[in-house]
């Protein structure tokens, strides 16, 4: 007896999954699709992967520029402010030094150490304490814009 068998694809026509259920992921005999497989945190295979350089994102554009913000502390002044009058940075006349922060590429001032020498500091923007610091060991500070 011959039986005519129906075709299958009839029976899915207008099926949305194809008898598949809900999720099919396809490409499932080669593993999946994409970056699947490529070992990204396997030792082995991570020399391959960086060789191809595609993985995840790179950066972003910062639209308009900060202006980058160098500091220094008094410690650090009280430490280099004879090599700096050595090499004239800083002048020194009598006891007092006077230093201008902007031409060795400093723009802030910060309060950490003790102020022994007098200094007179010019310097684009300071810590409070750190002016109170300079000023308590008979220097002074100059914010300049």
């Amino acid at each position: 007896m011959v039986v005519h068998k129906r075709r299958k694809i009839t029976r899915q026509r207008g099926s949305r999954t194809h008898g598949w259920g809900l999720v099919h992921r396809g490409s499932g005999n080669r593993g999946g699709v994409g970056n699947a497989g490529t070992g990204k945190k396997a030792h082995g295979k991570k020399p391959s992967v960086w060789k191809e350089a595609h993985l995840g994102k790179h950066g972003f554009v910062r639209h308009g520029q900060r202006a980058k913000v160098c500091i220094i502390s008094i410690k650090q002044i009280e430490q280099s402010i004879e090599k700096w009058s050595n090499a004239q940075l800083a002048v020194k006349q009598q006891d007092v030094y006077t230093l201008d922060l902007a031409k060795l590429g400093y723009s802030k001032l910060l309060s950490t150490g003790k102020a022994t020498k007098k200094i007179n500091v010019t310097v684009a923007s300071a810590a409070h304490e750190a002016v109170e610091k300079i000023k308590a060991a008979g220097g002074s500070v100059t914010i300049a814009q």
